[in-house]
């Protein structure tokens, strides 16, 4: 009970820092984990540890990312190729389809892709597209997050399904086909939940002056600002597809090197780099720390920093013993496909990583299967996708999407918490009632 306390004290800092007082977040993210872990009396190794194990985990696997999206980003607005891109879309879907179409953009691309990569990657059309028409930017990015944050948690290849897949024995095919229906049923209540709330958050895109000032003769053709996107998507798709058990694409060099330039870091440098063949009249100025590149940094460094922030306050509250608090609590229960899902959730809301909450609660239940009446084939599958489905929330201030979401679109961390963060609870308790009705259907 004094741990959730103190959990919910830092959590009501940081919140308050943010939202009362207008402390820029990193600062009052880095704040609150100190205070957090100074408050739990962690020795002040494990502080520093959790310090730098947080920041430099997330800089290794989302800083870069971030930094190269939105490099490419910043080469679509100011040349007018996602505007280019977003003009299509709206031919094609119309206005009144496109938080359906960005959802749905989002879930397939975050398949493959880390959901934080999907966001960033979709971000100018989102962007571009709330600008184009009367949708709120709120409902545009967020329809993005919400898709992607779906199938992130529930199909594998990404690495938490896999991983809960593994550790539970469950068959992976079974668990991409089940975990696609849940996930694909999910998104009809977070469509009508955007359409409905979402959109009513008043917030419109900030349009660099370059886009808005571009001549139509000069934007670069659909196919050409399609292939920055485009191209690093193919290439993590396809590297993902050899890196199965399977090894469907075979072996050999060939195939590392397939493995190599589909590495997200990778794929994305070479997406950034296409979109350099954007402009016209290509200047080298433009490569210049007072060119696009040195906005583009300037633009990444805050999101940056804000993510770290965001991850040191999740490492703080793992390192804490967490885990443990929420095990304890809820292992005696006899709860069947609940309980997977209660500890996973327990562990998503507290600690922010939904990987690190699938792996933990497949440990956690593998032991217990048996007991639980979870061991059969098709239970095990179920399983694994109940647990997918407590990772998916509640996404918030110490989970890096949010601030991803939150800082790229520029919400307040309020609006936040109103669209992106109660978006992934009710994707969580969709997703459970709907792999609990298939249990019973087919188990």
């Amino acid at each position: 009970m004094l741990t959730l306390v103190i959990i919910l004290v830092a959590l009501a800092l940081i919140l308050v820092a943010i939202i009362k007082f207008d402390i820029h977040p990193f600062l009052a993210l880095f704040v609150g984990a100190l205070v957090y872990g100074l408050m739990m009396g962690m020795p002040t190794e494990l502080i520093i540890k959790s310090i730098s194990e947080g920041f430099g985990g997330v800089m290794g696997s989302v800083g870069l990312l971030i930094l190269f999206g939105v490099i490419l980003g910043t080469f679509l607005e100011k040349t007018g190729g996602a505007m280019v891109i977003a003009e299509k879309v709206l031919k094609w879907v119309g206005e009144k389809s496109v938080n359906l179409s960005l959802m749905l953009s989002g879930w397939v691309l975050s398949v493959p892709v880390f959901g934080d990569s999907t966001i960033i990657m979709m971000n100018p059309i989102a962007k571009s597209l709330s600008s184009k028409s009367t949708i709120s930017y709120a409902a545009t990015i967020v329809a993005v997050s919400l898709g992607a944050m779906a199938s992130h948690s529930l199909v594998p290849p990404t690495p938490g399904p896999i991983a809960a897949a593994g550790i539970l024995g469950a068959d992976l095919g079974l668990v991409i086909f089940y975990g696609g229906i849940v996930s694909l049923i999910t998104l009809i209540p977070l469509y009508f939940f955007v359409q409905k709330w979402v959109t009513k958050i008043p917030l419109r895109p900030v349009i660099v002056a370059d886009e808005a000032n571009i001549n139509i003769a000069d934007r670069p053709s659909f196919f050409s600002s399609l292939l920055p996107i485009f191209i690093p998507l193919a290439l993590i798709i396809i590297a993902s597809i050899a890196a199965y058990p399977s090894k469907p694409l075979g072996e050999g060099r060939v195939v590392e090197a397939i493995q190599f330039l589909g590495t997200p870091v990778i794929a994305l440098l070479i997406g950034a780099v296409l979109s350099f063949t954007l402009p016209k009249k290509f200047d080298r100025k433009l490569l210049a720390s007072s060119g696009w590149i040195g906005e583009s940094i300037l633009l990444a460094a805050p999101v940056i920093l804000i993510t770290g922030a965001g991850a040191v306050f999740g490492k703080m509250l793992q390192n804490s013993g967490v885990g443990d608090l929420v095990t304890a609590s809820m292992s005696d229960a006899n709860w069947g496909i609940f309980l997977p899902f209660l500890i996973a959730f327990g562990l998503k809301t507290a600690q922010g990583s939904t990987t690190v909450a699938m792996i933990t609660t497949a440990s956690i239940v593998a032991p217990i299967m048996g007991a639980l009446g979870l061991d059969s084939e098709t239970m095990k599958v179920f399983t694994t996708v109940a647990i997918g489905a407590g990772a998916l929330a509640i996404s918030h201030a110490n989970d890096s999407g949010f601030w991803v979401v939150t800082q790229l679109s520029g919400m307040t961390t309020k609006q936040g918490n109103l669209s992106h963060s109660l978006g992934t609870l009710i994707a969580g308790v969709t997703s459970i009632l709907v792999v609990y009705t298939l249990s019973l259907i087919v188990g």
